[in-house]
C-alpha cells in the first residue's frame, strides 16, 4: 500500500490479501473475456474535470456534504443527469 489517501482507516485484512495466491482468488463471478473482446476494445480516459467556483445555498450544499465523502461527485452527477435529460 502506498500513499494513504483517506482519513478512515480499512477494515479490510490487508495481509491476508496480500498472501492470497492466484489460483486462492476466487473469479467465478467474471466471465472470461475472449480475443474478440480485446480485439474491438477501445482504451478510453476520462475527461479531466475543470474547477470552479460555484455559489450554492448553505442548505444544499450541507446537505450533499451530510451524505458523506463524494459530495462532489454527486454533484456533478446529478448536473450530468440534468444536462442528458434537455439536452435538444
Amino acid at each position: 500500500m502506498n500513499k494513504r489517501t483517506t482519513t478512515k482507516r480499512s477494515r479490510t485484512n490487508w495481509a491476508k490479501i496480500d498472501a492470497l495466491k492466484d489460483n486462492e482468488i476466487d473469479t467465478s463471478d467474471i466471465p472470461e473475456q475472449k480475443k474478440a473482446f480485446f480485439k474491438h476494445a477501445v482504451l478510453k480516459f476520462p475527461e479531466p474535470k475543470t474547477a470552479v467556483t460555484i455559489r450554492l445555498d448553505r442548505q444544499v450544499l450541507d446537505w450533499f456534504k451530510a451524505k458523506g465523502p463524494g459530495y462532489q461527485t454527486r454533484i456533478n452527477a446529478l448536473l450530468r443527469a440534468y444536462m442528458e435529460a434537455h439536452k435538444s
